[in-house]
């Protein structure tokens, strides 16, 4: 693959900034031990930025010298970690008990700093690139946070895009759809209410462990009776907490889970039949049910035309062959939704499994493949020139 000379020279000092990254992995929206590094860096290399965004996002720029125009590009990065331990033994292993780079967010810092650096230094287009480097995509809505606090009103920004990691393609091959990339995310909470009493006169009693294992059946023919087959959708029951004795029936279970869509109204429909099905299994055998029903992200659903403009700089960077378009959609979430929700764009993976390490994502082994980097970097970079081409 014809990685710039210039930037597989880059490749040593991008793989101790991805190491020293993954040794200070942070949660979501307090990150600023990391937020801090990012910053030295662009401080080093005279790239502007302002921060603040999300409490601990910074978005850089950096202004072509080949003319005037007003026409603008936004790359995003997250940078936040994982509340997960880790059981790897490399040197560069999380110093952070209980928080774990495991989706390579650093990795993906890394290749954006890459980015800023080399077009600091080679400013050749007509135009501004953004660099966005996002907090807290963890669960913690960073890039609506963002969003939120004027990322689209400071900097005039025509299109964005992303790039993240995926084990499962190999290095040098790139994933990208024309439509959905990842699901919605919502989540519930179900607090099945009976009566208690002892176990040995369940007949004196209304048995919150009987409704909810009915509650628990009952939602998984949603997806298999009452959404459309053709459709991509789950519901995954994921908590269930309930008693304290072995002879006794207790007064409530907890029951918790997460939904995955793409549909709006899919997600309308598995939220109401949540309800439905909860409360009446829940009073047909004389109990009720309190639901709590949490819309999280939304769909990540790629524009069509930056999306084959996305997986055209991919081909010509690494071959038609290596690119995957119509990528399958994973059923995980993603904040850069609410980026492509209000500027069009592309959300892409790009492989990185060349068998050195075969851990997936959010798993406790995981590490970014270092040989990825220069890869990463000459994508931004062939992309960011095809769009002031445009």
């Amino acid at each position: 693959m014809p990685i710039l000379n210039s930037i597989n020279q880059m490749q040593d000092e991008m793989k101790t900034w991805r190491q020293e990254l993954h040794r200070i992995p942070e949660i979501g929206l307090e990150e600023y031990k990391t937020s801090s590094y990012i910053k030295e860096k662009l401080k080093k290399w005279g790239i502007e930025y302002k921060d603040g965004y999300s409490n601990t996002g910074i978005v850089a720029w950096v202004r072509g010298t080949k003319g005037n125009s007003d026409k603008s590009i936004g790359l995003r990065a997250d940078f936040d970690a994982l509340p997960m331990t880790e059981r790897n033994n490399f040197k560069h292993k999380s110093t952070n008990k209980g928080m774990m780079h495991a989706c390579g967010h650093d990795g993906h810092t890394s290749m954006l700093l890459g980015a800023a650096k080399y077009l600091s230094e080679n400013p050749d287009f007509d135009g501004t690139v953004h660099f966005i480097f996002q907090p807290g995509e963890e669960g913690f809505g960073g890039g609506e946070k963002m969003i939120q606090d004027g990322l689209f009103q400071d900097f005039k920004i025509d299109e964005v895009y992303a790039l993240h990691n995926w084990p499962g393609l190999k290095l040098g091959q790139f994933g990208v759809s024309t439509g959905p990339m990842m699901a919605a995310v919502d989540e519930f909470d179900i607090v099945v209410k009976g009566k208690g009493g002892h176990a040995a006169m369940p007949d004196l009693a209304v048995d919150p462990v009987i409704i909810a294992s009915q509650i628990i059946n009952s939602l998984q023919t949603i997806i298999s009776r009452i959404i459309n087959p053709v459709d991509k959708a789950l519901i995954s029951v994921t908590k269930i907490h309930g008693g304290s004795a072995y002879n006794v029936i207790d007064d409530e279970v907890k029951l918790g889970g997460t939904v995955r869509t793409f549909k709006n109204e899919t997600r309308d429909l598995i939220e109401k039949k949540i309800n439905d099905t909860a409360k009446g299994i829940a009073i047909a055998n004389g109990g009720e049910a309190e639901i709590q029903y949490y819309r999280k992200y939304p769909a990540t659903i790629n524009s069509k035309n930056e999306s084959i403009f996305a997986g055209n700089v991919a081909k010509e960077l690494v071959g038609e062959k290596n690119v995957i378009t119509e990528v399958e959609p994973s059923m995980g979430g993603e904040d850069f939704s609410y980026l492509l929700n209000e500027k069009p764009g592309s959300y892409l993976y790009i492989g990185q499994n060349d068998n050195y390490h075969n851990a997936h994502l959010h798993t406790t082994q995981y590490d970014f493949n270092d040989n990825l980097l220069p890869l990463g970097v000459n994508y931004w970079i062939e992309l960011v020139k095809k769009f002031f081409q445009k």
